[in-house]
């Protein structure tokens, strides 16, 4: 199954680089070849337009792999924290982009 990936971060977030560093080893682990949109939201209009709640996002087919979001409903460019099991994180955890990809 082809999946539609979307990486959206901000310019000033440090966590994005990292972020689709992981993004693409999980893809060559579980839905190799599978092409990721690399969207920069520094722009407020961006960031609006994309419904971006912070640096790193990572969609699969539309929707956040973060198990539970709840869209924050401001869209300005700045960092995210993520609610992980280990507490708050500043990137996603590894396992919901894989089972993002696998369709879980």
């Amino acid at each position: 199954m082809a999946h539609r990936v979307e990486l959206l971060w901000f310019a000033d977030c440090p966590n994005h680089e990292q972020a689709r560093r992981m993004l693409y080893e999980v893809i060559g682990q579980v839905a190799p070849g599978t092409p990721v949109t690399d969207i920069d939201a520094t722009d407020p209009a961006v960031a609006n337009l994309h419904r971006f709640p912070g640096s790193p996002t990572i969609r699969v087919d539309g929707a956040d792999v973060e198990p539970g979001f709840i869209d924050p409903g401001d869209y300005t460019p700045r960092c995210r924290l993520f609610r992980t099991g280990a507490g708050l994180a500043a990137l996603p955890e590894r396992e919901w982009i894989e089972a993002a990809l696998r369709g879980r």
